[in-house]
């Protein structure tokens, strides 16, 4: 292999990680199928990253981090709190990216037995639910919104997101696809005493 960084190395090695992960899942996912995917050794792998679940924690990271920062973009440029809680819907969980949310069940599936797997899943749903809250906050103090505790409300418009994502990944066709952004917007309607369908004229 050509010579690289210590960080283009680290970078490479993760990149190999999630594509077999794509194929074969988070969890089936071992130091030599990176390896193989490479056309290197185990022990290159072992040379740069303290262990497997470090390695796989890098590539869960890698992906959620690129969902957030979208979602952050997105929510950063609306003109307003309910354009912003509009553009979380459409960015968090995009039903043409079910290998994404697949990786995101991994790696909550994982998390109890993978610490390192586990910490980043927090970091990440924290700073999730954060996001969420300050958009909340902010449709609050414009008058917009109305929450008593908007962290809680963020928590329960998070947590049924996951579940009905959930239901389209895992199980294909319980729930349709478009289900999940309409019945996600209803619910946070009625959470922030909105109007029905403000949020679906909002999203355009």
């Amino acid at each position: 292999m050509a010579r690289l960084s210590r960080s283009d190395r680290r970078d490479a090695i993760v990149a190999a990680a999630l594509a077999v992960a794509r194929r074969k899942g988070l969890a089936a996912t071992t130091v030599r199928d990176v390896a193989a995917e490479m056309g290197t050794s185990s022990g290159l792998v072992h040379h740069y990253f303290g262990s497997m679940d470090e390695v796989l924690a890098s590539a869960f990271a890698q992906v959620a981090e690129a969902d957030l920062a979208r979602s952050v973009a997105e929510m950063t440029a609306a003109d307003g709190p309910i354009t912003a809680l509009a553009a979380f819907f459409r960015t968090y969980a995009p039903t043409d990216a079910d290998w994404a949310f697949q990786l995101w069940l991994d790696a909550w599936a994982e998390a109890g037995r993978r610490p390192a797997i586990q910490a980043t899943s927090r970091r990440l749903n924290l700073a999730w639910q954060a996001l969420l809250e300050q958009t909340i906050e902010d449709g609050v103090a414009a008058g917009q919104f109305v929450a008593a505790d908007p962290g809680a409300a963020a928590w329960r418009i998070l947590s049924l997101v996951d579940g009905l994502a959930l239901q389209v990944v895992a199980h294909g066709t319980t729930i349709g696809r478009d289900d999940v952004g309409r019945w996600a917007a209803g619910a946070a309607e009625l959470e922030l005493a909105l109007e029905p369908g403000t949020l679906v004229a909002a999203a355009g």
